[in-house]
């Protein structure tokens, strides 16, 4: 063998973390190696890197078939978070990718844990070439409607990335038909399926999820740094005992109170 193993632990640890190239190698170099405990490492590795295999690839066609939905202009994706919550503002996402580098762990943001989201938010902003967040509070949502509320974020977004000198040409929007923009091409669970649509739905999370746990902080009685203003059991009873705070939607908790104003 001509990789300097000692043990058979030490194949394992080198396993654990070899790339597809190495890994090439090392199954060469164990073919004749019959411990079990060296074989089952040895499966292990071809299921990793496989699996990122399959990943790097569910990534890179979301590149690219956004990059087919644009004919290849330049493009920003949007996606909004917060539209069923009883508080809370309304916030939606708006990201212009380059083409490389591609950012890998891409996905809905509902389908990543909280530490993913925040990691890769932080990428994004990094090598987007602009972004925005924008916000439409709880009273202009009960106000002018939900609807109202989603065109008039989505807008807002739009002119924050084209004020930042970025010419935008195609507008990829999660969801269905808003009629916001000429340039607006609508994709049905776009935060799964194009790159832009789904950083900017993972940084609207995050920068929501963080500005409710501020919230919280504020108004302790509703539980925001748990429930993030969703409607759980727990924040239902708050409203009941507490009545509603300024950040909650009067709108949506016409069943759990009437009049009773924090």
């Amino acid at each position: 063998m001509k990789q300097n193993f000692h043990t058979a632990q030490d194949i394992v640890d080198r396993l654990r973390v070899a790339d597809e190239a190495e890994l090439s190698t090392l199954e060469r170099s164990l073919a004749a190696d019959t411990r079990k405990t060296v074989q089952r490492a040895l499966a292990s590795a071809r299921r990793r890197i496989e699996a990122e295999r399959v990943e790097r690839e569910r990534v890179e066609g979301m590149y690219s078939f956004q990059d087919e939905l644009a004919s290849g202009k330049l493009l920003v994706g949007l996606d909004e978070v917060g539209r069923g919550p009883l508080a809370g503002p309304l916030t939606v996402g708006a990201v212009v990718l380059p083409k490389e580098p591609v950012i890998y762990g891409l996905n809905d943001s509902k389908q990543l844990t909280p530490q993913r989201r925040e990691e890769l938010a932080a990428q994004i902003k990094e090598q987007a070439l602009a972004w925005s967040i924008q916000y439409i509070q709880p009273r202009d949502i009960d106000e002018n409607g939900m609807t109202a509320s989603l065109r008039a974020a989505f807008s807002a977004a739009i002119r924050d990335i084209e004020d930042k000198g970025v010419d935008v040409q195609v507008v990829l929007l999660d969801g269905n038909a808003l009629h916001l923009d000429s340039r607006e091409i609508n994709v049905v669970k776009g935060d799964a399926r194009c790159a832009s649509i789904s950083a900017a739905s993972i940084i609207a999370k995050v920068e929501r999820d963080a500005l409710m746990v501020q919230y919280a902080n504020e108004y302790s009685e509703y539980g925001f740094d748990g429930n993030k203003g969703y409607g759980s059991a727990a924040h239902i009873e708050a409203i009941k005992q507490y009545g509603l705070s300024p950040i909650h939607r009067a709108s949506f908790c016409t069943a759990f109170v009437q009049d009773k104003l924090f």
